[in-house]
């Protein structure tokens, strides 16, 4: 007969340990849900947009699927651990070979959870980048060159001749352009680059995207409330790639008039969004022929300053 060693108190000591976690987790989560906090939301900054609040339930929703996956693998794997463990050193547990329905069930429940992923990541993708249901009420340029960022409005104002032109801010490094946005407008973003790779976020916004030469990249935000918030450059495009920064002003739809009108009276004016100020030292993806020529005059430091207004649509 085998030696016989004491209970020991280690397993109940650690399915103790196990509860008072799963407890503290589920605490945490409650208190997360009185109010509107970062735990709640799960690490993700307070969405500003209403695609935001889609991309934050997409969020949420992948994170509560994992832990309820999470709890019930470890469950399963503890209940196994403590149901078959060996009771005393000459016992032998039961070894079972294979469950037929247990090997069905944990083959077609993945399935089924990547096609619902898949599902809810296609429709909220959706939502962000062009919602058939949204209509989209204004459509802006937006222009990453190095290393700054060029904002293009067409056919916002009314020139002098009655046909509606183009009005642009164009940041430099030593000034931090403002993006102006109306309030509970839908605001198409088409993002251009006549340069390099760039990556166009604000974070409260809740979405970034790669501004690509020769890529017609886009998507469209509905802010909620007035406020300035802050955006930048995501992608590492040179030697200046901390300047790239700019404000983002969401305001009503009498501010946003008058501000554009403001461009109108300071001259930034050109029948089509422009390609960038004289910042943009790189020619790739132009038109080819005398725009070309007229650019590469622009870009050595000849020509006017009416040539350095590059076609970017």
């Amino acid at each position: 007969m085998g030696l016989q060693l004491a209970p020991s108190s280690v397993p109940s000591k650690r399915r103790r340990a196990g509860v008072a976690g799963v407890l503290g987790l589920v605490i945490v989560l409650l208190t997360g849900c009185g109010s509107d906090t970062q735990a709640e939301r799960l690490g993700m900054p307070k969405p500003a947009t209403v695609e935001g609040e889609a991309t934050l339930d997409l969020w949420q929703g992948a994170w509560i699927a994992a832990l309820a996956t999470g709890v019930v693998v470890w469950g399963l794997i503890f209940y196994a651990v403590w149901k078959f463990r060996r009771r005393s050193d000459d016992e032998v547990p039961i070894q079972t070979r294979y469950n037929l329905p247990l090997e069905i069930f944990y083959t077609i429940f993945p399935i089924i959870m990547v096609i619902v992923f898949f599902d809810h990541t296609i429709s909220t993708q959706n939502t962000v980048l062009n919602d058939p249901d949204v209509p989209v009420e204004n459509t802006q340029y937006i222009v990453g060159q190095q290393w700054q960022w060029t904002f293009n409005y067409p056919d916002e104002v009314e020139g002098d001749d009655g046909e509606m032109v183009n009005v642009y801010e164009v940041g430099t490094g030593a000034r931090i352009p403002t993006l102006h946005l109306p309030v509970d407008e839908t605001t198409r973003f088409e993002l251009r680059s006549p340069d390099v790779i760039h990556d166009f976020g604000v974070p409260a916004f809740m979405i970034k995207m790669d501004v690509i030469p020769g890529q017609e990249n886009h998507y469209q935000v509905t802010p909620k409330t007035e406020g300035t918030y802050i955006g930048k450059c995501y992608e590492l495009c040179g030697v200046y790639h901390s300047r790239m920064i700019f404000n983002v002003k969401v305001e009503s739809r009498e501010d946003y008039e008058a501000y554009l009108q403001s461009l109108y009276e300071r001259g930034n004016v050109s029948e089509q969004p422009i390609c960038g100020g004289d910042a943009a030292r790189t020619q790739a993806g132009l038109e080819e022929g005398e725009e070309a020529e007229s650019a590469s005059e622009v870009a050595n430091g000849s020509g006017d300053d009416s040539d350095d207004e590059e076609i970017c649509a």
